[in-house]
């Protein structure tokens, strides 16, 4: 605790008496000022205790002293120490009827207590408590390391939670909660996910408090880590500290600290020993993913060559089930080409949201860096890949709603059929034509399933086909604009009806044997045979392209 009046007016040696404001005593002292200034204001920071002796003042003036001791109070000075026998021998009433007034307290100091004793007690008082804080922090800083050694983040959390009379909880780098101290805390926390989100979009190392004194709602008391589940009032009402972690520009994961007050000293040194220890095992973590990452790419080229044996062998212990059960193949790509140097920077928001539903969910999931693209290999109908495909939609609905310009994180995303492992190179393929489709498309992410069931005349759009049905069927609408016949719309009849001559004559209106005339022409006219069906089949595709404008 730092010193307060109350521990000065009670301390032995310096003799002080309180003449008023006694009601006050409990305030912390930051400091002890002697100034004889008769408007010292503009030198005072907040939280002195004045000493004077009113060389300078006119102390018997109950106006004059009802202003000083209204500026003292506005200026935040907490105390007024007068000296008697100096140049009064006892305090002028006008300055104790303003003090009690303002509500300042005012402290009598006898002629043989100097006030250089006063500014040595209060800077004692306030080493000692600096010393207890640090003390105090050194051993939070052991525990907490001996907590994380022992029992992981989980321990390292209920550690901190205890340290600091609160709750603490860590949010990973999708933002989803992954650990919570005390149990009750986990709803709390998962309150706060827009919070965590708004903070994971600025560089690390970043901080935010949400509640509380300079938060964003009034702080009105929390439990402590030990107390029983609180309500929902006091669940709300905590003062919540926001911490980033990561040693790159992308937070990896969020702390979450809630207390009932401000952080004191050896409170906030285990807020951030925490921090570092919790980056520190991340970093750790990077590493070991570095690694598996390599050996994650030998696993996909065993796969895509065909040997799924060998890819089990080699890493069945590390990807379990991944190898043996039905998967999807992932391609992904950043949308701009500025991106593509870098593919994990603009894929980053992928690769956090599929590898933390796995790790949630128990799966194994590959995700292995291509050239310009990242491949991942997910257990169909599994956490991962169901966390990908929300993960997209969001992203399409920015895109979609006009705030996607600009985006760092806009990718297109391809998703094979379901396929095991013997089926890889194909499943590969299926998620590489996805892909295709959806740049094309303008879409974030395709399914090939989707392709399979629809339609293929959606992807008559492109711009190529069309500019090949143009050129195809240029000749036949020039020679109608004409006038001399109906070739375009005679040739869509005939074909429509499998080259039957009566029923496309009978849609048309008009004899077979005029419908045979026209065929005819449009075989001339473009110098290709009806009777091969490839040229039937491109002639039926220009036709629909066209008619799709």
């Amino acid at each position: 605790m730092p010193p307060t009046l109350a521990s000065l007016v009670h301390h032995s040696a310096l003799k002080l008496t309180v003449r008023a404001g006694g009601d006050r005593l409990d305030v912390p002292v930051r400091w002890a000022h002697v100034s004889e200034l008769a408007d010292p204001v503009p030198y005072m920071e907040g939280g002195e205790l004045l000493l004077i002796t009113a060389l300078k003042l006119d102390a018997e003036d109950p106006q004059a002293m009802r202003r000083y001791v209204r500026r003292l109070a506005g200026a935040g000075v907490v105390g007024l120490g007068f000296a008697v026998g100096v140049a009064y021998d006892e305090i002028p009433k006008a300055l104790v009827e303003a003090a009690q007034e303002e509500g300042l307290p005012l402290l009598e100091v006898p002629r043989r207590t100097p006030f250089l004793a006063i500014s040595k007690a209060v800077s004692a008082a306030i080493a000692a408590d600096q010393y207890r804080s640090v003390t105090a922090g050194f051993a939070a800083q052991r525990e907490l390391t001996k907590q994380a050694l022992a029992a992981g983040p989980e321990g390292l959390l209920s550690a901190l939670a205890s340290q600091v009379d609160g709750w603490a909880a860590l949010y990973d780098a999708s933002g989803s909660v992954v650990a919570a101290a005390p149990e009750w805390a986990g709803r709390r926390a998962a309150r706060l996910t827009a919070e965590v989100e708004r903070l994971r979009e600025r560089p690390t190392p970043a901080s935010a408090v949400v509640g509380g004194p300079g938060g964003s709602a009034p702080a009105q008391g929390a439990p402590g880590a030990g107390d029983a589940r609180p309500t929902d009032a006091a669940e709300n009402a905590d003062r919540v500290e926001l911490h980033s972690l990561g040693a790159g520009r992308r937070p990896r994961a969020t702390l979450a600290v809630g207390t009932a007050a401000a952080l004191g000293t050896a409170e906030r040194y285990a807020v951030h020993s925490a921090i570092a220890l919790l980056t520190l095992t991340m970093e750790r973590s990077r590493s070991l993913q570095a690694a598996e990452q390599r050996l994650g790419a030998a696993v996909l080229r065993m796969l895509l060559a065909g040997e799924p044996d060998h890819a089990r062998a080699v890493a069945g212990d590390l990807y379990g089930e991944l190898l043996d059960a039905p998967f999807r193949v992932l391609v992904a790509e950043p949308a701009s080409a500025k991106q593509a140097g870098d593919p994990l920077a603009g894929l980053a928001g992928l690769v956090d949201v599929a590898e933390s539903a796995a790790a949630r969910s128990g799966e194994a999931v590959l995700v292995v860096p291509e050239g310009g693209r990242l491949v991942a290999l997910a257990a169909d109908g599994g956490a991962a890949v169901a966390a990908c495909t929300r993960y997209a939609a969001a992203r399409e609905g920015k895109r979609t709603g006009g705030s996607g310009d600009g985006d760092e994180d806009a990718m297109v995303v391809g998703l094979s059929a379901p396929a095991g492992p013997i089926a890889a190179a194909a499943a590969y393929k299926q998620a590489e034509q996805a892909l295709s489709v959806a740049r094309r498309r303008g879409r974030v992410l395709v399914e090939h399933e989707q392709l399979a069931a629809g339609s293929v005349l959606p992807l008559l759009a492109d711009d190529a086909v069309k500019a090949f049905a143009d050129g195809l069927l240029r000749a036949l609408r020039e020679h109608d604009a004409t006038g001399r016949g109906d070739l375009v719309a005679s040739l869509r009849a005939w074909l429509s009806r499998h080259g039957q001559w009566d029923a496309a004559a009978a849609d048309l209106g008009v004899h077979r044997h005029t419908l045979r005339y026209r065929m005819r022409r449009v075989e001339e006219i473009l110098g290709r045979s009806l009777d091969d069906p490839d040229v039937r089949m491109e002639l039926w595709l220009a036709l629909k392209a066209t008619s799709a404008e």
